[in-house]
C-alpha cells in the first residue's frame, strides 16, 4: 500500500500569514488614523483662528458699524459671494454649507460668514488662504513613505515573531506527523510518544500510540486468523477433493451415484477457490486467480441448479434470457460468487411469480416480485425476512465488486427487485 506524503510546515506557514496579516491590518488602520489625526489638527487650528478673528470683525463692527483688516495678513474680508476667489462664489451657491476650497495653483481657502446686526444687509465673507501655512499636505508623500517603510519593517518583525513562535509551536507537531506519517499496518512506530511533552501535543502523540499498539494487535490477530482459517478449511476441502476422485475411480458405480460425486467434487473444487478468495479479501489483496473470458451463460445455469433448493414447493417460474456468447473478464470464482448470492437472494425472497434473468448491453439483470433493497441491508448480518442464511451475501457482493471496478445496482420498479450487474467486457 502506497502512501503519499502530506505538505509539510502547512501549519507553520498559516501562523506565520496570520501575523503578518494581523500586523498589515493594525499597520493600516494606525496609518489611517494617523493622517485623519494630522489632518484634523491642521484644519482645527486653521478653524480656531478663524474663529478668533470673526469674534474681533464682530466686536469691531459693533462699534464701529463696519469691517476692519484682519490682524493675520493670510486673511481679508469680501463684501459679497461674488466676489469670492477662484470661483469659490459659484461653488457656495451649489453647496451653500461648505466651509474649505482647493483654488487654483495650489491655493486653498477656509471661509466664514461675517453677518452684519442689520438684518438686511448680505453677510460678508472672512476668507483665509492658508496655501502657504500648510504642514501636513506638503509632507504627505514623506508621510506615506514614511507609513510605508514603518509598515514593511513592523511586518518583517511580524514574519520573524510568527517564524520563531511557530517553530516552537509547531516542533511537537511537526515531530509527531514524523513519526506517523509513513506509518502502515506492517510498520507502525512503537512507542514513539515518550519524548513529548505533558501538553496538548503529548496528549494526542500518547493516544495515538494507545491506538497503534492496539491496530498493531489486531493487524496480528488477523494474520494468525486467515493462516489458521485457511490452514483448517483447505485440509478438510482436500480430504473431501481426494476422496470424491477416489470414488469416482472406483467401478460399479450407477450413474446417478456417479453424477452425485462428479457435482460433490465441483462443489468442493468451487469452495476451495471461494475460500482463497474470501481469504485474501479478509486481507486486503487482490486474488490470485486470473482474470479470463469467462462465458455467463453455463456458469449460470451452474449457479441455478445450485441454488434451485431454495424454489422448491414454491410457484416460481425462472426465465433466463442471456446470448451463449457473453462473456465477462473476471476470475471465474468472483463471478461465481456474485450470480450465487444475487441467484439466491432472488430465490430466496421470491414466494411466487417469475423471475426473469437477461441482460442489457453489458448489464446482467435479475428482475424478481418485491420491494428493491435498502442500503442497509448491505451492511454484514442484514437479514431479510425470507432469508435462510447470515445475512452475509450482500456485503460480500459489494465489496467484490468495489475490488473489481463492477457497477452494482439494486432497486425497487414497479413491485420488482431489479439487481443490475455491469460485467468487465473483453
Amino acid at each position: 500500500m502506497t502512501t503519499s506524503r502530506l505538505p509539510r510546515r502547512r501549519l507553520r506557514n498559516r501562523l506565520m500569514l496570520a501575523f503578518a496579516g494581523f500586523t498589515v491590518l493594525v499597520a493600516t488602520v494606525f496609518a489611517l488614523y494617523l493622517l485623519l489625526f494630522v489632518y484634523a489638527v491642521e484644519d482645527q487650528l486653521f478653524e480656531t483662528m478663524l474663529d478668533r478673528e470673526v469674534a474681533a470683525q464682530q466686536a469691531y463692527h459693533r462699534e464701529h458699524g463696519r469691517w476692519t483688516t484682519p490682524r493675520d495678513g493670510f486673511m481679508s474680508v469680501v463684501a459679497t459671494t461674488s466676489a469670492l476667489p477662484d470661483g469659490i462664489g459659484d461653488v457656495l451657491r451649489a453647496e451653500p454649507r461648505r466651509r474649505e476650497f482647493a483654488g487654483a495653483d495650489g491655493r486653498h481657502y477656509h471661509l466664514r460668514p461675517l453677518r452684519s446686526p442689520t438684518a438686511d444687509v448680505q453677510p460678508a465673507w472672512l476668507v483665509a488662504e492658508v496655501s502657504t501655512l500648510l504642514v501636513v499636505r506638503p509632507m504627505r508623500a514623506q508621510i506615506l513613505q514614511l507609513l510605508a517603510w514603518s509598515g514593511i519593517a513592523m511586518v518583517a518583525l511580524a514574519l520573524l515573531l510568527g517564524g520563531w513562535l511557530a517553530r516552537r509551536t509547531t516542533a511537537p507537531l511537526s515531530r509527531l506527523a514524523d513519526a506517523v506519517g509513513d506509518a502502515t499496518p506492517e510498520r507502525l512506530p512503537p512507542g514513539f510518544a515518550a519524548g513529548f511533552p505533558d501538553d496538548e501535543v503529548g496528549v494526542v502523540a500518547r493516544r495515538l500510540d494507545d491506538l497503534i499498539a492496539r491496530v498493531r494487535d489486531f493487524v496480528e490477530r488477523e494474520r494468525e486468523f486467515t493462516r489458521d482459517a485457511s490452514h483448517e478449511l483447505r485440509t478438510p476441502l482436500t480430504v473431501i477433493r481426494t476422496a470424491t476422485e477416489r470414488l469416482g475411480m472406483e467401478s460399479g458405480l450407477s450413474d446417478a451415484a456417479r453424477r452425485h460425486v462428479d457435482h460433490i467434487a465441483q462443489s468442493s473444487l468451487h469452495l476451495e477457490q471461494t475460500v482463497a478468495l474470501l481469504l485474501s479479501l479478509a486481507r486486503e489483496q487482490t486474488s490470485t486467480e486470473a482474470a479470463l473470458s469467462v462465458p455467463v451463460l453455463p456458469l449460470l445455469e451452474r449457479v441455478i441448479v445450485e441454488q434451485s433448493p431454495l424454489l422448491e414447493h414454491k410457484p416460481v417460474e425462472v426465465q433466463v434470457d442471456v446470448a451463449t456468447d457473453v462473456v465477462a473478464t473476471l476470475p471465474a470464482t468472483v463471478l461465481n460468487i456474485l450470480l450465487s448470492n444475487l441467484v439466491g437472494n432472488a430465490f430466496a425472497h421470491t414466494r411466487d411469480g417469475r423471475i426473469v434473468i437477461d441482460m442489457e448491453d453489458r448489464t446482467l439483470r435479475i428482475a424478481n416480485p418485491g420491494h428493491g433493497v435498502r442500503e442497509e441491508d448491505f451492511a454484514p448480518f442484514a437479514k431479510g425476512a425470507d432469508s435462510n442464511g447470515f445475512g452475509l451475501g450482500l456485503s460480500i457482493v459489494r465489496r467484490l465488486c468495489e475490488r473489481h471496478g463492477i457497477a452494482l445496482r439494486i432497486d425497487g420498479v414497479s413491485g420488482q427487485t431489479v439487481a443490475r450487474l455491469t460485467l468487465p467486457a473483453t
